[in-house]
């Protein structure tokens, strides 16, 4: 019997409208794992944020944060895997970005403690609502302008704001086959998000990663968002909750129940099956 893993999306998937798992799902998902299910999360969150937002989920599962950029070990903050921009690619990056005025949080390591830093003058109504949902985040690193903000280990550039003003930067960044960028409208929100990664930083690699970590043979994946669609080609089956994006049920497996109703959580429980 071939030896799966299984990998769920949180925003929309797993978590529900309030950005929390439902108990009914976080009990199914324990007791699976515990029987030996070997399932995790793929996310664009950090682990800080992910793990608020997953309380109550067993943590003895390594996990895909910042889209594929870090593999973690969630109970330890140790990191199993990570992919960073050469020192080239943040120069290339400051410079668009200021090309265009736009004013990013930058995800960095810097005298290897993990900082979010961005100017605080710059701050717009999306980066505000970001923060507020962070207070007491240690890791926020506010700045003033003049300040060095391009600093340290940078490995993921987050960009708030409307779609005209941002679309630019992902047209550049999209098309070079040096960065993974991504654009979408933020969930429940009028706010657009851009996101900039190294190329190698994707769930679909990360996801590699730990399948060999694993030693497993065969993938089914779980999303709802058009950034799920690399996870869901590598994939050897793949499910679209009923609230995801036509985009993605087009390339799914199937259609499986929405992210207020269990769907994730049901589908395992009806569906895995241990290795002996």
């Amino acid at each position: 019997m071939e030896k799966t893993l299984y990998v769920t999306d949180l925003d929309g998937t797993l978590l529900n409208r309030s950005d929390r798992i439902n108990p009914r799902s976080i009990k199914i998902i324990n007791a699976l794992t515990e029987k030996g299910m070997m399932f995790t999360y793929a996310t664009a969150r950090s682990l800080v944020s992910a793990s608020v937002v997953t309380k109550g989920l067993s943590t003895k599962i390594p996990v895909i944060a910042y889209n594929g950029a870090f593999i973690f070990q969630p109970d330890t903050g140790e990191i199993l895997s990570q992919e960073r921009f050469t020192a080239e690619e943040m120069n290339e990056v400051k410079g668009v970005l200021e090309k265009y005025n736009i004013s990013p949080l930058i995800y960095a390591y810097i005298n290897g403690v993990e900082k979010v830093s961005w100017i605080t003058e710059k701050e717009n109504d999306g980066m505000r609502r970001y923060l507020s949902m962070r207070k007491g985040d240690r890791r926020l690193n506010p700045m003033a302008e003049g300040e060095k903000l391009y600093q340290g280990d940078m490995f993921y550039f987050t960009c708030i704001g409307e779609k005209e003003e941002l679309q630019p930067v992902y047209d550049f960044f999209s098309n070079s086959g040096r960065y993974r960028c991504t654009i979408q409208q933020e969930l429940y929100r009028p706010e657009y998000w851009c996101e900039i990664m190294p190329a190698r930083a994707t769930k679909a690699n990360a996801i590699a990663k730990l399948k060999k970590m694993w030693g497993c043979t065969k993938v089914i994946s779980f999303g709802d968002a058009i950034n799920d669609i690399p996870m869901f080609e590598i994939s050897d089956e793949a499910y679209a909750v009923e609230n995801a994006v036509e985009e993605l049920k087009a390339v799914a497996t199937g259609i499986i129940a929405d992210n207020e109703h269990d769907g994730v959580a049901s589908w395992l429980l009806e569906h895995v099956v241990f290795v002996p």
